[in-house]
């Protein structure tokens, strides 16, 4: 399983090295102005509603389903192609009804831009990047099935492409004049066709043939719905979250923008951890249960746990120690102004706080959904939800753009806390064992001490980190400062073995 979560999480970490590369390249050319937050609230629309219809409720749903079918030999192939029709069918009806009411949309998520130049471009944008939740979205059922199959690696690439795509649609406008805001685009629409054909491609490879047909109300699609409706209503309490954040930004100048450029860094770890986590769990749950393995399943979830927890603490507590330059090299320059800088870091520093917490979601929920329990997860999001709305809405008063930062960190580790309490119910499959007790308080140990030595390496290169042309060396210095002592006290610790380590790399 470590050898899946590494094939995952190493193709996640090319796309999101690539997406760091891409938003460098956006805060350049756009700054943090009129098309950057008009751009970003438009990107943001299809990858709202993904969350119900890709990665998220629809296929939370799917993957057990499809895995119980596969792994009985029967009809899989038919519930693959009723899903998928079923599942198109809805995202081109949504489709068409979003370009009639995309003013309505931007409205809901960005009241702020409402009276000036930012929501007339939105809206604009929106009508060409919606369009990109049918690609996208059935680019995750076909990444289900590959999932399901344990063929990780053409789904975990397919993200790399959108990057690749996006940062090609930069230099061509640069270099042609286009409107860059039209360009990057279309270059979203673009992107999510080359996504799904990639998928498409490698299902077909596998020998499984899926048809389109009229979609029909089968029994099969009606349990599907019967999972997936409190997924999706689960879903929607996210997105309501994240909705709220964005309307809290849109009334700060500029605070749009700087809370999207903190998260796109602080999910960088978490793409890598903790949604291949997800990726790879999920499946392996659904096969330990429907053998009646519980100790496959404690195993499974355990290591799972263990292996978020190795890379998502020190991770954290270098988003605390060392945001301002993390930010300060990687985006400052072009139209990124230190004011940007310093404003973005705050929020990164906060997000940095909950970054376990969002991670360690992905590693319980699939307890629930493996087990076809989509319910729960849906009342525990919507006491988070309830939280996380009081919070930004209140704290907006008094520390501004900041309260959506900090709604989402307090309610996520809320979360967290529920989702651990209706664990409990789950017997052996969901305990922790010997082996993580005695790891974790050496993990948080040894990150603690990585931070400490990342923090007086900042203090002497502070100087250097602000000088052009040598900032990047010294940025590299100190994020290697951090990784060589992280590797040293977790070895010390005996977390991982040298030979342990070895092997990891290997693989």
């Amino acid at each position: 399983m470590i050898k899946f979560f590494l094939t995952v999480s190493g193709w996640t970490l090319i796309s999101r090295v690539a997406g760091l590369l891409r938003d460098l390249m956006l805060a350049a050319y756009l700054g943090t102005g009129v098309i950057a937050e008009a751009f970003q609230a438009a990107f943001s629309l299809p990858n709202l509603f993904r969350r119900f219809f890709a990665e998220g409720a629809f296929n939370l749903a799917f993957v057990p389903l499809y895995t119980k079918k596969l792994a009985a030999q029967k009809d899989n192939e038919e519930f693959a192609s009723e899903a998928l029709s079923t599942l198109a069918g809805l995202l081109i009806l949504l489709t068409l009804l979003s370009q009639l009411f995309m003013p309505y949309l931007i409205y809901a998520m960005a009241s702020g831009f409402a009276g000036n130049d930012r929501f007339d471009l939105a809206v604009e944008l929106s009508r060409i990047i919606f369009p990109y939740i049918i690609f996208i979205s059935l680019t995750a059922l076909f990444s289900g099935i590959l999932n399901s199959h344990r063929h990780f690696i053409a789904a975990a690439a397919a993200p790399v492409l959108l990057n690749i795509i996006l940062i090609i649609s930069m230099i061509l406008s640069a270099k042609t004049k286009w409107d860059i805001g039209i360009t990057l685009s279309w270059g979203v629409f673009c992107a999510g066709i080359a996504q799904m054909s990639l998928v498409y491609f490698a299902v077909r490879r596998l020998g499984i043939k899926l048809t389109l047909r009229f979609p029909k109300f089968t029994p099969d699609i009606k349990k599907l719905f019967i999972l997936a409706v409190p997924a999706i209503l689960t879903g929607g309490v996210v997105q309501i979250n994240l909705l709220v954040g964005r309307q809290v930004a849109s009334y700060f100048e500029g605070a749009f923008a700087w809370l999207y450029y903190a998260d796109r860094l602080y999910q960088l770890p978490l793409g890598v951890v903790g949604i291949a986590i997800g990726i790879v769990l999920l499946p392996e749950l659904s096969r330990a249960l429907i053998n009646k393995n519980s100790l496959d399943g404690q195993n499974a979830f355990n290591r799972a746990l263990e292996f978020s927890l190795l890379l998502t603490v020190p991770a954290a507590v270098a988003l605390i120690i060392i945001p301002l330059s993390l930010i300060s090299v990687i985006f400052e320059r072009g139209a990124f102004t230190n004011l940007d800088t310093i404003s973005t870091s705050q929020a990164l520093a906060i997000y940095g706080l909950g970054l376990p917490a969002f991670v360690l979601q992905k590693v319980l929920q699939p307890l629930f959904f493996a087990r076809e329990d989509t319910r729960s997860p849906f009342i525990f999001a919507l006491l988070a939800m309830f939280l996380n709305v009081s919070l930004a809405i209140s704290l907006s008063f008094y520390v501004g753009f900041l309260a959506a930062a900090i709604g989402t960190s307090i309610s996520s580790w809320v979360m967290i806390f529920l989702l651990w309490n209706g664990c409990k119910k789950m017997g052996d499959s969901s305990r922790i064992d010997a082996r993580l007790k005695r790891n974790l308080p050496f993990i948080i140990l040894s990150s603690i001490l990585m931070g400490m030595v990342i923090y007086i390496v900042q203090y002497f290169l502070n100087n250097s980190l602000h000088t052009p042309n040598i900032r990047y060396l010294m940025l590299t210095i100190l994020i290697f400062s951090g990784i060589i002592s992280y590797l040293f006290f977790i070895n010390l610790f005996g977390i991982i073995s040298k030979q342990g380590l070895r092997a990891m790399i290997k693989k």
